[in-house]
């Protein structure tokens, strides 16, 4: 992370720009205080498509071992016996 005033970056923008493709974070002040933050943009997906086809074959193997529980109508009955 880089922090520089802003007369500095408007002298080296294309500079600060060139870092922050890179990867680093840029922080512009003005009088010490932080006014601007320049964050690349994420340019690849945060998951990928294997990584959820994965997922959602995981989740459909977790519902095949879910079992059916008891219908409403055998509930109701459950709560009026004695």
């Amino acid at each position: 992370m880089q922090s520089i005033g802003i007369a500095e970056a408007k002298n080296n923008f294309s500079a600060l720009i060139d870092l922050v493709e890179k990867g680093e974070e840029v922080r512009i002040t003005r009088h010490g205080k932080e006014v601007v933050r320049m964050l690349p943009v994420r340019r690849k997906p945060v998951i990928t498509d294997e990584q959820i086809q994965r997922e959602l074959g995981q989740m459909d193997a977790l519902h095949a071992t879910i079992q059916p529980g008891p219908s409403l109508n055998a509930l109701r009955n459950q709560g009026r016996q004695p």
